[in-house]
């Protein structure tokens, strides 16, 4: 029940600040590449920040999953923009009390807001990021809480390049597990900003 109505206060929170504002903002559709890491967060949790900092055991990119996704983003005010996200990737997903001896497809889903350090005059847009997500596994789905820090780079107004890494948060603890993902994505205007 708190998870049903942690989305509904989320998607509340959507549509309150979406009615807010009656201008149309900029819409934006693009594709990332991204990366799971499923390893930092694990030896991070299980020692802590300053030893994985201090032992420089951040994961390689050989123990990271890649994933590619497609994204959409909406300008909802001038220092706010809403996000999402549907990503595929082939992985052997972490999940507590199952052992996963081969890998499967997993097909991921998040909405988050965006929360700009700067308007979109400017030509560098950093951001923190905070939203809703879930992923089926195999015949597993999950939930997950992606929080993050992001950047937005305006190339020439005809596109934006973007990188974005956020801590994912289970939700359903028995099908979710503690990761990290690192995106980086192109995306062009949809239509006429105004």
């Amino acid at each position: 029940m708190k998870k049903f109505l942690l989305f509904v206060a989320f998607a509340s929170t959507v549509s309150y600040l979406q009615a807010q504002d009656n201008q149309k903002g900029s819409e934006t559709f693009g594709v990332s590449f991204y990366l799971n890491d499923f390893a930092t967060a694990s030896r991070i949790r299980t020692t802590s920040l300053n030893t994985v900092i201090a032992e420089k055991t951040f994961s390689r990119v050989g123990e990271m999953s890649a994933g590619l996704a497609v994204n959409y983003t909406k300008q909802m005010r001038p220092n706010m923009g809403f996000a999402a996200s549907l990503g595929i990737s082939s992985m052997r997903y972490p999940m507590t009390g199952r052992v996963i001896n081969k890998s499967s497809s997993l097909l991921e889903f998040s909405a988050a807001l965006n929360f700009m350090m700067t308007t979109d005059e400017y030509y560098v847009q950093p951001y923190l990021t905070l939203g809703v997500g879930g992923h089926k596994y195999g015949p597993h789905f999950g939930a997950f809480l992606p929080a993050g820090l992001g950047l937005k780079l305006n190339v020439f107004n005809e596109a934006n390049l973007f990188i974005t890494t956020n801590y994912r948060v289970p939700v359903t603890n028995e099908t979710a597990n503690y990761h990290f993902q690192h995106m980086i994505g192109v995306a062009a205007p949809i239509g006429k900003k105004k």
